[in-house]
């Protein structure tokens, strides 16, 4: 679009599409219509359409409701429309009773009068087999057309309690609240929301989901996200749907607001197994579980737990570690507690002499002296306040569980009273444990209005603690600051050709040999691996090297070297090397697989003084590319000490696999051995992480083992399976987690001469954006945040790593970089949520303004935007700032008065081609 004046708009054929304001959200027609057509109304007394009409004309929520049922003139008292076409008005949202088959022509109906939403209750579809698939598919097509949004189908339907909203055949109204819940399964819903009656428990949004032909589990996230009413999500999850809609939406929320999962199947078989050892060891479950530790969901156990944690954590803050402090007034108790602490993964807090010191000043000398902090049976409500005081100030406390039991002389509710002052404890949680029945009633109830959250049992307590620190821990890691580790750039080129070769030969495996070279290519180190197609040469080869050596079958078939007797170890002469040689291609002749013998590699024997590792990466059906880190070595399966992750990967993110190992332990040095250099099994760990990425035809590789010493780490043997020839490109499973968008690295010449290099943010650029901070003037501060934001908050860990850590899928913003490393501008694109609209954002540093910079930042940012498939760019600026107003005006941008903000901010939309 051509720059033109503000005034000048009334000409422009995109006028509409640039005026307009997001000012309702798409799903905005499934929670809160203006109206809405009940499609199968019934009047029969049981039937789904005679109780979703019921519920939603008894629940007013402001809006109109249309019965359509073309056989009766009315249906429970009211007007009945014959169909969509014959209402009066246009609704917004259309909810379906009809038999299955009746549904794709509702759609159609919905398309072609702009009904915006539908809420597909009907059952009969993909459940039922190949006709309900086909079904599926023709409805889709037709709503996505006509950009209608579908919940369902087979589903219990939606309900808002806090307007009112119910279009459910539920048999009553949720309580107004602020936890969202979303479920797979609409009885576990119709069931819960029975016992949330009983328990007074409320809901800020009630959804069934059903089959999630359309919105799915990403699309709620985000809603509830800007949704004032709901505090945190809850979710009974079946199966995952759009794994990478999914990831993204819980990445960008779950900081903001908590979103906590029961994830249903838990010992559902992992897939038939492949030809690599990771093949073998990914599956579904295990994998859902990291791609939840990686975005910061919350897994827990029990329909139970989901509500506790939502309970608790709305009252009370996260813990900084996992170390509890027991306060009890039993022993029995407290050891049930700790031992519930202990098997989840928590620690007792060991006590620091202060605090015991203090602790020997009121209680009496009998007490325990240690964790759990016993103050004995008589302790009166005072005892229990001071004790309570006194451990939460302790430095090596990262929560409080205070136990009470009813004893003779026990006090709980004079107890319970006395500690409210404590519910907020020097921003550690305080949970409590009030053992009884009606006569710690009353106590609890006072601890519960005062935010201390309550549990029947000590051991319930503690686990609830374990999940706390676990979710603080899964946070953290998403916002921690990596180290940079090293690029290859040569190493994607070369790799892709060795791989394209193999594949055009019809091969799937790749040898030992040219596995390693791969591995090479990215900077892995090897052990020197020397081919030997014959007897003689083989020989030649070992007394290069130098003895002893090994000797491994060279096959471009047989996966499983161990399996046909195909490696021998520490051979000491030239004799050994020949009979192994021999031994090795006559074990293949006795198994019927002659032809599979192709010669031998030659290795030099390799102490084994350090640890066997595995690191690998094999597929998974819901989120692709998977990868493994754990003990390796033949009896990897057997001992089964791993943990998955999604790639890419950073060096923080390295880490965290690695902590979920039992061997990170040794790792770190045990019993007087001197540790692994963890720093380097990181960089190394990122480095086959963007081997997984950037190889896409890689089906399966591992390495086992890897040898990890404090002298060096080294891939001792490797495996690597390749897709089929005839897989394309486009038939490559996706990567759950958007990767690096190398695409956009590209030079860039200032008008100055300067080279500076523009490339997409990474988490590791967190300490260069500190630095360019300190660059800015106060005027360049003032345009681009309207308003003056001193450098100690722009500069903060928690804001420059929310700023640095981008979701590539939904922001994405590019940095100029200076040959010596320092940033001289940032340029922002981010996607508004719920909308086809994305905003950009410019700073650059007084070093670099009027040279060209910024206009080239906003014309790449607007290429991003295209790729993205938006439909418009748009960008808040403040008044005065002409600078950003002429180079928006100069890449086709209007500048149009803002609509939203005060008259001193203008807004810059570009409808995008």
């Amino acid at each position: 679009m051509d720059s033109r004046a503000p005034g000048s708009q009334k000409t422009d054929p995109s006028h509409n599409v640039l005026h307009q304001q997001p000012t309702r959200l798409p799903l905005d027609v499934l929670f809160k219509p203006r109206s809405v057509a009940v499609v199968g109304a019934s009047e029969r007394p049981g039937s789904v359409g005679r109780t979703v009409l019921w519920n939603l004309i008894s629940n007013p929520f402001g809006g109109t409701v249309y019965p359509v049922n073309p056989q009766r003139p009315n249906v429970l008292g009211i007007k009945a429309w014959p169909s969509l076409r014959a209402l009066p008005e246009p609704v917004d949202l259309a909810v379906i009773v009809t038999p299955a088959a009746a549904v794709p022509g509702v759609i159609r109906e919905c398309a072609e009068l702009g009904v915006r939403g539908a809420i597909i209750i009907s059952a009969g579809f993909k459940e039922t087999g190949p006709e309900g698939v086909r079904l599926e598919r023709e409805i889709l097509e037709v709503a996505q057309a006509a950009r209608i949004r579908i919940i369902g189908p087979n589903c219990l339907g939606v309900m808002r309690p806090t307007t009112g909203f119910n279009a459910t055949f539920a048999g009553a109204m949720a309580r107004p609240g602020n936890v969202a819940f979303i479920s797979q399964s609409g009885a576990l819903l119709t069931a819960i929301l029975d016992w949330s009656l009983r328990e007074s428990v409320g809901f800020s949004a009630f959804v069934s989901v059903g089959s999630m032909l359309d919105v799915g589990w990403g699309d709620l996230i985000d809603y509830l996200a800007d949704d004032p009413m709901t505090r945190s999500i809850l979710l009974y999850m079946e199966s995952i749907g759009d794994a990478r809609a999914f990831l993204s939406a819980a990445r960008e929320v779950a900081l903001t607001k908590p979103i906590i999962v029961i994830k249903a199947g838990r010992t559902a078989q992992a897939a038939q197994a492949a030809a690599s050892h990771t093949g073998t060891l990914t599956g579904s479950d295990e994998v859902l579980s990291a791609a939840f530790r990686r975005t910061g969901v919350l897994r827990v156990d029990s329909i139970a737990d989901l509500f506790y944690m939502a309970e608790t954590l709305a009252r009370q803050p996260r813990p900084a570690g996992r170390r509890l402090t027991i306060l009890t007034n039993a022993g029995g108790p407290g050891v049930l507690a700790t031992d519930a602490l202990v098997a989840g993964g928590g620690e007792l807090a060991a006590l620091t002499d202060d605090t015991r010191k203090a602790l020997d000043g009121f209680l009496p000398p009998q007490w325990s002296h240690g964790n759990p902090v016993d103050i004995l049976g008589d302790a009166a409500p005072e005892r229990y306040a001071k004790a309570l005081e006194v451990a939460g100030k302790d430095p090596n406390s990262d929560g409080l569980l205070v136990i009470l039991t009813p004893q003779d002389m026990t006090e709980p509710t004079q107890t319970a009273d006395r500690l409210k002052p404590y519910a907020k404890l020097h921003g550690k949680p305080v949970l409590a444990s009030w053992m009884g029945g009606s006569e710690v009633a009353a106590g609890e109830r006072i601890l519960n209005d005062a935010g201390i959250p309550t549990f029947d049992y000590p051991d319930t307590a503690a686990r609830i603690f374990n999940y706390m620190w676990r979710y603080s821990y899964n946070l953290a890691g998403l916002y921690e600051t990596p180290t940079l580790a090293e690029e290859h750039a040569a190493a994607r080129d070369e790799a892709r050709r060795q791989i394209d070769e193999a594949r055009a030969a019809g091969r799937t495996l790749l040898t030992e040999y040219e596995s390693k070279k791969l591995l090479a290519s990215y900077g892995i180190p090897t052990v020197e691996t020397r081919l030997a197609l014959t007897e003689d040469a083989a020989v030649a080869e070992a007394s290069a090297l130098g003895y002893p050596v090994v000797v491994k079958l060279h096959s471009r078939s047989v996966t499983h070297k161990t399996d046909v007797g195909g490696v021998r170890l520490n051979l000491p002469d030239g004799d050994a090397v020949r009979a192994a040689f021999r031994g090795i291609r006559e074990r293949l002749r006795e198994l019927g697989q002659a032809d599979a013998f192709e010669g031998v590699t030659v290795q030099p024997m390799v102490k084994l003084d350090g640890y066997e590792l595995i690191v690998g990466s094999g597929l998974d059906a819901q989120f692709g590319p998977v990868l493994l880190f754990g003990a390796g070595g033949v009896l990897v399966e057997v001992f089964k000490d791993r943990a998955l992750g999604l790639p890419p990967l950073n060096t923080t993110l390295a880490r965290r696999m690695m902590e979920q190992t039992r061997i990170y332990q040794a790792l770190r040095g045990v019993r007087g051995r001197a540790p692994v250099d963890l720093g380097a099994l990181e960089r190394l760990m990122v480095r086959f992480s963007r081997l997984v990425v950037e190889q896409r035809f890689v089906k399966e590789i591992d390495i086992n083992p890897l040898l990890a010493s404090p002298e060096r780490l080294l891939a001792l043997d490797a495996r690597v399976v390749l897709q089929p020839p005839e897989v394309t490109e486009a038939d490559l499973p996706k990567l759950a987690i958007e990767p690096y968008p190398q695409q956009y690295v590209k030079p860039f010449r200032m008008t100055s001469g300067e080279e500076v290099l523009l490339r997409p943010i990474r988490p590791e650029d967190e300490p260069r954006m500190e630095a360019f901070h300190r660059t800015l003037s106060e005027h360049t501060v003032f345009l681009r945040y309207a308003g003056l934001l001193h450098v100690n908050t722009r500069v903060a860990h928690e804001r420059l790593a929310r700023i640095c850590f981008n979701d590539y899928a939904r922001e994405l913003a590019l940095v100029a970089e200076r040959k010596d490393g320092s940033l001289l501008g940032v340029g922002r694109l981010t996607r508004l949520r719920g909308t086809q609209d994305a905003e950009f954002a410019i700073l650059i540093s007084d070093l670099a303004q009027k040279q060209g910079l910024g206009t080239e930042l906003l014309s790449r940012l607007v290429d991003i935007g295209r790729d993205w498939k938006m439909q418009r760019i748009v960008a808040d600026i403040l008044a005065g700032n002409r600078a950003m107003q002429t180079i928006s005006r100069k890449l086709g941008f209007s500048i149009l008065p803002h609509e939203e903000l005060a008259p001193d901010m203008v807004k810059a939309v570009k409808v995008l081609d």
